[in-house]
């Protein structure tokens, strides 16, 4: 066995698990009831609308059927089974449901994160980690598929460290949770490269018979990549991911813009935790986890939303070392303890799901959501073209009104999105062309776009007929 060998200790028994995860699981599941910003996401109207578009056509999109600058452009709806699942939640409980599907990914993910902690480590490391990791995946605590995907991304690499642990390949039936994470979420290409990290550390770890195990992983990896194309997309669902990050859009979508550390980052606690154990313990990090480490905290510091990538992947990956470095010696609970919070946690959740579906979530305005706004529209007019902020593309989409522009900005393309931002500069120019290209008739601005909204106040023709904190409506009168 190499130096990360299963730890000495008696693992927890067969018949629970151990107080800590189970206390994770609640925590899991009561956060997105008291996280305010969960539901407060552009992007989450889309996604609902979609999954609503492929229950009622009995299919997947391939072409967009939503927008009013794009319509019948190529289109991979590359999140299509996490859009169902999200639209079958709101159809059963309006937006509290979409809560509780949110209450239940994120339990499970906290769950199997502790779980494979008390692994390794003992309190209170084992507690800091999971408060790491935790962190990690509250700004990213969003409505959207992302979450959802969280579940096969920890399953998928807690399975693979297991497997190192037993010098083994993965199990064969592994793979069908890769093919269930390509239809979820495109971060399943991250699945891939961990495994071929892993492979290269599994041979480098085997002299003398490096060749079969190389073909070993070789034969795995090639599976698991042939497991990530059974999508309605095939194998450009396994490009889109890629294609994606080749854009230069993205440097205008906050998520995928660096991290601003003048206000706190889960980042920061991450590396405050691991400079604090490097420092006080002599912790000796496999080169392999150290690339990962490296390559996650790279993705992080270049794009905010890759915080929760790094800061649960590498918990999970820097639990071994860390739990050798400590020296910790895990043993397992009490049985009627572990029933006994497992009995306490239950009832609480139970009591939290009472409660929701007593007290449904109502939605207001806010800065996704322009309801008044939208309300001072003329019916007449919301079927004419208009142009919209960003942000509210997706509202506009759950309301039937075809957008301008919604957050499905890697179909739009770079060209499309440079010229929609031009008018935001604001360049009068600019925005007359593209309303003279698309026949703009009225338009819904953000109420802090404040060049936009000077810009369409002095612009000749263009008349205001509403305005509130959130959204601003002017309507073309000439």
């Amino acid at each position: 066995m190499d130096s990360l060998a299963a730890p000495r200790a008696v693992i927890f028994p067969r018949w629970g698990w151990p107080p800590m995860v189970v206390v994770a699981a609640l925590i899991g599941f009561l956060l997105p009831m008291v996280h305010r910003p969960l539901l407060l996401d552009g992007d989450t109207y889309w996604h609902l609308a979609a999954g609503q578009w492929m229950l009622d056509h009995a299919t997947v999109p391939h072409t967009d059927p939503f927008s009013a600058t794009m319509p019948g452009t190529p289109w991979v709806a590359h999140e299509w089974l996490s859009e169902v699942l999200m639209t079958l939640a709101y159809q059963g409980a309006g937006w509290s449901g979409l809560q509780l599907l949110c209450s239940a990914t994120l339990a499970l993910t906290l769950a199997m994160i502790a779980r494979y902690l008390t692994r390794w480590l003992d309190q209170p490391a084992a507690l800091v980690s999971a408060v790491v990791a935790c962190f990690a995946i509250v700004p990213s605590l969003l409505a959207r598929p992302h979450l959802i995907a969280l579940v096969p991304l920890v399953a998928w690499c807690v399975a693979l460290l297991r497997a190192r642990e037993l010098e083994r390949v993965p199990a064969w039936p592994l793979l069908p949770l890769m093919t269930l994470w390509a239809n979820l979420h495109g971060s399943f290409v991250l699945g891939l490269a961990l495994a071929g990290v892993l492979a290269l550390e599994a041979v480098a770890a085997a002299p003398g018979r490096r060749l079969p195990e190389a073909a070993r992983w070789a034969v795995f990896l090639a599976a698991a990549t042939a497991a990530t194309m059974l999508t309605p997309y095939g194998w450009h669902g396994l490009l889109y991911p890629l294609q994606l990050m080749r854009l230069d859009l993205i440097a205008y979508i906050a998520e995928w813009q660096p991290p601003n550390f003048n206000h706190p980052q889960p980042l920061t606690l991450a590396l405050l935790v691991l400079l604090y154990v490097a420092l006080t313990r002599p912790v000796t990090v496999p080169l392999s986890r150290l690339f990962i480490v490296l390559a996650l905290l790279t993705m992080a510091l270049k794009h905010s939303r890759h915080q929760v990538v790094a800061g649960v992947v590498g918990t999970l990956v820097l639990a071994a070392p860390l739990g050798q470095a400590l020296g910790c010696q895990v043993a397992g609970g009490a049985r009627m303890a572990a029933r006994r919070w497992g009995a306490v946690a239950l009832a609480l959740a139970g009591l939290a799901v009472a409660l929701r579906l007593a007290m449904p979530v109502a939605r207001t305005d806010d800065h996704a959501t322009p309801a008044t706004a939208l309300r001072h529209v003329p019916a007449a007019l919301l079927s004419q073209p208009v142009f919209n902020s960003y942000e509210f593309g997706g509202y506009l989409i759950h309301r039937h009104v075809r957008p301008f522009v919604d957050g499905r900005s890697d179909m739009y393309g770079d060209a499309f999105m440079r010229d929609y931002m031009a008018p935001f500069a604001p360049d009068r120019a600019a925005f007359e062309r593209l309303a003279a290209r698309y026949g703009v008739r009225w338009a819904l601005v953000a109420a802090d776009s404040t060049p936009m909204l000077y810009l369409l106040d002095t612009l000749p023709g263009w008349r205001r007929l509403y305005g509130d904190q959130v959204a601003t409506v002017y309507v073309r009168v000439d």
